[in-house]
Order: C-alpha cells, then sequence, then structure tokens
C-alpha cells in the first residue's frame, strides 16, 4: 500500500474497515430516555474537568433503537448520559454506552471517543408498555418501562414548550461530549481529550411522553447502578431520521500538560545552572 492509500482508509483492517467514512445517516432511529435524580456525588466524580454538574444531579438513561444507520446496519444501545456545563454552555456528557453491533462500537471509539462497550440491550413494545433492557454477560442490569404513547408531546396541548417540532429537534442536536483516550504503543496516554459533536439534519416522525420506572443492578462491568434512582422525572419516546457528522476538540489534556511543562522550564533551567554554579564553587571546576 503507498503513503496515499493508507491515508485514505476509513479504518483498520485496510482489507475490510470495520466502517465507512462519515457522516452517518439514522433511519427510523428510536430513542426511549428515562429521566431521574440521582447522588451529586456520583455525578461529580462522573465528569471530566472542565464540565461541572448542572442544576438538578439529573441523569438521563437511555435505550435507543437504530434499525437502519448507514455502514453500521442494524443495532441498540443503552447507557447514562449526564447533563451538565462546559463553559456555561448546557451539554451533555455521555457517561457509559453497551451495544450488539461491532461497526459502531470500534468506530464510536476510534473516531468520537463514545465509552462503548459489548452488551446487550434491547428495545420493544410489550403489550402497552414500551420496555428497555440491558443484559451484560448473560445478567439483567437495567429495566425501564413506560405507558406505551399515552401522551402526544405533539399533539398534547399541556406540552406547549414541545409542540413545536423544532423544539424537539434542539432537544435531540443539543451538543454531545465524550472523552477520548487512547493509549500509545508505550502504555502511556497518545490522545486524550474531550471530544464535543452535534447531530444534525433531523426529521421527526413522533415524540411521547409519560411516567416511567427504572430499575438498575450492580455490576461490576456495566457500573449503570453507581448512579442510584432517587426520583424519577419522568420518560420520553421519539422516533427521527437524523444523522451523526465527525466531532470537534474542545479541550486536550495532553497539551495541556505540556503547558505546565513548559511553565516549569525557566525554574528547571535556573535551577540546573545554580548547581552547575555550585559544582564549581565546590569542587574548583
Amino acid at each position: 500500500m503507498k503513503n496515499e492509500e493508507i491515508l485514505n482508509i476509513s479504518g483498520i483492517p485496510a482489507a475490510a474497515p470495520s466502517y465507512p467514512k462519515g457522516p452517518y445517516r439514522f433511519i427510523n432511529r428510536e430513542y426511549f430516555t428515562i429521566t431521574y435524580e440521582s447522588d451529586p456525588d456520583a455525578i461529580r466524580h462522573a465528569l471530566p474537568e472542565p464540565l461541572e454538574p448542572a442544576p438538578g444531579n439529573l441523569i438521563a438513561y437511555e435505550y435507543i433503537k437504530m434499525p437502519d444507520s448507514s455502514g453500521f446496519g442494524d443495532y441498540t444501545e443503552s447507557g447514562i448520559v449526564i447533563p451538565c456545563l462546559f463553559n456555561g454552555e448546557e451539554v451533555n456528557f455521555t457517561c457509559q454506552m453497551y451495544l450488539d453491533d461491532e461497526p459502531p462500537l470500534t468506530g464510536g471509539r476510534e473516531i468520537w471517543g463514545f465509552p462503548k462497550k459489548y452488551g446487550n440491550p434491547n428495545l420493544k413494545v410489550v403489550h402497552d408498555t414500551l420496555t428497555g433492557t440491558l443484559h451484560y454477560d448473560e445478567e439483567l442490569v437495567s429495566m425501564g418501562t413506560m405507558a406505551y404513547k399515552t401522551e402526544n408531546l405533539i399533539a398534547n396541548p399541556m406540552h406547549a414548550e414541545m409542540r413545536n417540532p423544532d423544539k424537539i429537534i434542539e432537544k435531540l442536536t443539543k451538543t454531545q461530549i465524550n472523552l477520548k483516550f487512547i493509549p500509545g504503543v508505550d502504555g502511556r496516554p497518545a490522545i486524550a481529550q474531550l471530544v464535543a459533536y452535534n447531530m444534525c439534519d433531523a426529521e421527526i416522525k413522533g415524540a411521547w411522553s409519560g411516567h416511567a420506572r427504572i430499575h438498575l443492578v450492580p455490576h461490576v462491568n456495566a457500573p449503570v447502578a453507581d448512579f442510584p434512582v432517587k426520583k424519577v422525572i419522568g420518560g420520553s419516546h421519539f422516533i427521527a431520521d437524523i444523522t451523526l457528522p465527525y466531532g470537534r476538540v474542545i479541550h486536550d489534556y495532553l497539551n495541556d500538560q505540556k503547558s505546565i511543562k513548559q511553565q516549569n522550564l525557566p525554574h528547571q533551567r535556573s535551577q540546573g545552572e545554580k548547581n552547575r554554579k555550585a559544582g564549581v564553587l565546590v569542587h574548583g571546576e
């Protein structure tokens, strides 16, 4: 392979990359989100600086079904999103994600730094109940339920703030942030960044809300229960066509470390000069 060929591949293995180049379009992407109040100390511990907790100590637990995803196929994922602040802007930090398909798992981690692990999520309608589950290593670690399509957000006058589809699109395209971390061949960090992205080109096909419940089971390798449920705020259910574009780096931890080292260099040189002079005085060099 020539240099230009190597630099033009979408990923590895070069013979059959795990994913194509983006952007990535999702058709009939179905979101089931349960918002609940959790422990402020757990939230603070999970947020990488300089992100700050948002008021309310809220967690958004998601089950997302993606039956038609360009380059990724048909898969489902589940995980935890934390509403927070970056330089005063309201954003969402993706904390944990579990899914059942290799291309979006690999591509998500390599491109945007999504915190993805392999699990077995499921989102389906069981009679009158929208039901999301997540199994990890054959064990149930989360189950969320909501009454199926009992409150239409677009049609219900009680939800005036969401009746305009643009408001729903604003919610779905809110700035999302991931912690992208990739070690180098020596085991030290090669990439350590906060990466932001905004879903775009959204077309809303349905939006509902309702009473919801969520049950979380402690598991060492899928620690979703580390964010205890204090009070369920409610559930939301969206179906949309939407596009995932490439992201952007908003904070680079390695550059911060370089800046700190550079700030210390004058002091280090000065101390070295002092040591050299001291050697002359003591040893008569």
